[in-house]
């Protein structure tokens, strides 16, 4: 009976210090949990360079979308029509993509005024500390073309067209990469921050592309 009382407590000993380190456990992975879930980034509000930046962007895309469909139809120059080709496809990808973004954050498609979400971005330097006075200010800002150039763009045919998209589609790409960098300043959703971080350096890229073809067919002006 003396040996049995030794191995009983010994054994309740052991499940006591068991039940502890259950306890601790617990208790550690429910303060992991909750720091978790308070550290998780906050769906992006309608007022957010997130939610700016994906509006803003399809509208650009949009345009660019529309000028590139129309060269692609008409051009008679093999590399200006891949090069089109890449702008309608890669842009309208990444449309849906931003136009995805605002349907997961229950945020509408409209709303906020053109480039409104930039006013606390600082681009090489310069502070733009006010939005644009108008819609029309804003658009010219972001390099859009107006309604007359799109329509002379399709009515335009052989090395004219060729070269007018090339004119509008260059100022159309840089107006599109401080609205780029300034997403990657401000957003707050890393997928945000990426995809404007790729779309600055392609369009760079297009941009380079673009101004040699300019040189090569002989655009002037």
């Amino acid at each position: 009976m003396s040996d049995a009382a030794p191995t009983s407590r010994t054994r309740w000993l052991l499940i006591a210090l068991g039940a502890v380190i259950v306890a601790a456990l617990a208790f550690g992975v429910g303060r992991f949990t909750a720091f978790g879930a308070s550290a998780a980034p906050a769906t992006p509000s309608t007022v957010s360079a997130d939610a700016g930046f994906a509006r803003d962007m399809q509208v650009h895309h949009a345009q660019a979308i529309d000028m590139a469909m129309t060269i692609y139809r008409s051009t008679g120059d093999d590399q200006l029509r891949a090069l089109a080709y890449d702008i309608a496809t890669g842009q309208a990808a990444q449309k849906g993509e931003m136009y995805g973004w605002l349907v997961e954050w229950n945020l509408p498609q409209a709303g906020e005024p053109l480039m409104s979400w930039m006013s606390n971005a600082s681009m090489d330097g310069h502070h733009m500390s006010a939005t644009p006075s108008s819609d029309a200010a804003a658009l010219t800002q972001m390099g859009m073309a107006t309604d007359g150039e799109i329509a002379q763009l399709k009515s335009e045919t052989g090395q004219a067209a060729d070269c007018l998209f090339l004119s509008l589609m260059i100022r159309h790409h840089r107006g599109a990469i401080p609205m780029a960098e300034a997403a990657v300043e401000l957003a707050t959703d890393a997928r945000v921050r990426a995809v404007a971080a790729s779309m600055k350096a392609t369009q760079s890229t297009e941009i380079d592309a673009m101004t040699s073809m300019q040189t090569r067919l002989g655009c002037t002006g």
